[in-house]
């Protein structure tokens, strides 16, 4: 149905480099419920716009993640997502493109404002300004008359003019880029360059860096770097009156050259050169960095002085490139602005996590010591829960930039995990997996905790997924740098990440951890927590007696599950099954005891169908 939906959307979804559409296809084949439900939530009119396109783009952001390369593009952007709705209701939606939208802004002279990375004002102030835009397009009958010529039988007639809205912003962009074009060719003369890059404004700069003589990604925020004039032979750098040119407050885009091939930093100049070096600091670090295949990509930057000649080190960016890279930087880089971060204490741990303030003391002390746990424990007592909410306390704050989640499965590779070499086009190229990126994040920080959390950690081939990383994970071997097999480029862990597995003991299909990696780890076993302060106080607000007896009966369960020699504490009952009830009515605790419960002890006890009849007669039993 999608494909079918989707099938002459032609250059709407596609282009060079550019594939949302045979992406959102590949998403439906392998979770058609999921991308289903997604569609449905984006055309759910009760919905703010903006809270829609956010949870699309997260959700086929999850959808890469768990089927391809994390540093993959999902390719649903904006204009992407906007299309989708402008095909279902082509009389209320636009097609949301940033550029367009800003020319035509400053070509109608209205105050409507559109900046790189303002994503929620950018949205909306394009849709007030294109809905004012069809009301006066709809005003005028001859040009109506005119486009009704134009359309064939199976065209649509757009009655409300809101496709003419779009089509009459694309031409404006158009003439104004031509218009653009046109200008910088007239005034493109050495003498004007030298006077422009002599100016008391800012300018822009493309500085390009072989990562394996220093690293802008691995480099930290805030940190400064001098760059020689002068390359070990005592020759000067290619386009050396760039090097001269470049001024104190001017901005560089930074580029690894090979094998990184990508955009991964902002830097700004510091100190303008002494006849040896030239200085400069980093800004920004790019959790997403921008491939080389979508720089060459775009259309405006065909006459960037690095495609022209790519031999140099630094390049010089007209205003208007510069323009359109950080527009892409900003594409998968948002800025963050009025962040919203809540404290989060130990006191808040405790209400939340059903553990002891004696076993969260110990938790902190170990991982923070040890920099690696793994929570393992029975089903349902809480382990992903806790884990998140650890890294809340420890932090002091819900910060879930500082937060990466990731699922092992058998599947699960080092090429996901670390770095390797992927399908691109008719060759391979190397992609980095989500553990280096989210290194090199944490490095770009070094005064704040990161951390990692691996649900399902024994599901993975682990020494097949860590490699080198079991070395480097330890915390005696924080912040060494050894040369990775793959590209030959110093790696290291940084003091500041921390890795939090979670572990199902219950699972019988499951092989341990082998003795090598396991050393690297300390483990954490949780209980279920029905006899703990914060379940106790839990248990007083809901204030039902049928739910306190039902808990009884569980307790008692779980004291015959750990005296059972074939299963044991591993396989005890969580209180997790019981958390979060927004109504504690019987349907809702029979449910939990029916679909959740009984199944399980059908598994464990699958050779003693009456003990399992047994319990479940004592369980029923609450609700009589």
């Amino acid at each position: 149905m999608l494909k079918n939906s989707l099938d002459k959307t032609f250059n709407l979804l596609a282009s060079t480099h550019y594939f949302p559409g045979k992406m959102i296809k590949e998403f439906a084949e392998k979770e058609p419920e999921t991308v289903r439900q997604m569609f449905k939530n984006l055309f759910d009119e009760n919905k703010d716009l903006c809270d829609r396109i956010v949870s699309f783009k997260v959700q086929s952001k999850q959808l890469v993640n768990k089927y391809w390369d994390p540093g993959k593009s999902d390719f649903q952007t904006e204009n992407t997502i906007t299309t989708y709705l402008w095909l279902r209701y082509p009389d209320k939606y636009y097609i949301y493109k940033f550029e367009e939208a800003k020319s035509l802004s400053k070509e109608l002279k209205t105050s409507y404002v559109f900046k790189a990375g303002d994503y929620q004002n950018n949205v909306e102030n394009f849709i007030r300004l294109y809905d004012e835009l069809s009301k006066e397009l709809c005003k005028d009958e001859e040009l109506k008359q005119i486009v009704q010529s134009k359309l064939e039988d199976d065209c649509y007639d757009d009655p409300k003019c809101k496709t003419l809205a779009i089509d009459f912003g694309y031409f404006v962009n158009q003439r104004q880029k031509a218009a653009k074009n046109e200008e910088e060719k007239a005034s493109l003369s050495v003498k004007e360059e030298t006077e422009n890059y002599s100016s008391t404004e800012p300018h822009y700069w493309f500085l390009s860096a072989n990562p394996k003589i220093w690293s802008m990604s691995s480099m930290p925020v805030g940190k400064e770097q001098s760059y020689t004039l002068y390359n070990d032979n005592g020759n000067k750098r290619r386009v050396f009156q760039n090097f001269l040119d470049a001024k104190v407050g001017d901005v560089i885009i930074g580029y690894e050259s090979t094998p990184i091939k990508q955009v991964v930093a902002i830097l700004e100049v510091t100190k303008e050169q002494d006849k040896e070096r030239i200085y400069f600091k980093k800004v920004e670090s790019l959790s997403s960095p921008i491939d080389f295949a979508l720089l060459k990509a775009c259309p405006g930057l065909g006459n960037m002085e690095f495609f022209v000649c790519s031999q140099g080190s630094l390049f010089k960016l007209t205003k208007n490139e510069y323009e359109q890279i950080l527009d892409l930087i900003r594409e998968e880089n948002p800025v963050q602005t009025n962040k919203v971060v809540n404290k989060y204490t130990k006191e808040d741990f405790l209400n939340d996590v059903y553990v002891t303030d004696t076993k969260y003391d110990r938790f902190v002390s170990v991982i923070k010591k040890k920099k690696n746990i793994i929570i393992q424990g029975p089903p349902g007592v809480g382990k992903t829960f806790a884990a998140k909410r650890l890294a809340y306390s420890i932090m002091e704050e819900k910060d879930d930039d500082r937060i990466e989640f990731v699922q092992f499965h058998q599947n699960y590779s080092y090429e996901d995990f670390m770095l390797g070499y992927k399908p691109c086009g008719n060759g391979f190229e190397m992609k980095y997996g989500i553990f280096y990126q989210f290194c090199q994040k944490a490095s770009n920080h070094p005064d704040k905790d990161y951390f990692f959390i691996i649900d399902e950690i024994n599901r993975g081939n682990m020494s097949k997924i860590f490699g080198e990383l079991l070395m480097l994970i330890e915390p005696d071997y924080r912040d060494n740098k050894i040369k990775l097999a793959y590209n030959g480029l110093d790696f290291s862990v940084p003091q500041n990440l921390h890795i939090i597995g979670m572990m199902n003991t219950a699972d019988r299909s499951l092989a341990l951890i082998d003795y090598a990696l396991r050393r690297r780890f300390s483990f954490f076993t949780m209980e279920p927590g029905f006899d703990t302060d914060g379940f106790k106080k839990y248990q007083q607000k809901l204030n039902s007696p049928v739910f306190d007896k039902l808990i009884d009966r569980v307790k008692d369960l779980n004291d015959e599950i750990l005296k059972d020699d074939s299963l044991g504490s591993g396989f005890c009952i969580g209180h997790s099954y019981f958390c979060k009830l927004d109504t504690c009515t019987n349907e809702v605790l029979l449910d939990i005891v029916d679909f959740d419960i009984l199944p399980m002890l059908n598994e464990y006890w699958f050779d003693e169908p009456s003990k399992v009849e047994r319990w479940e007669n004592n369980l029923h039993g609450v609700f009589k």
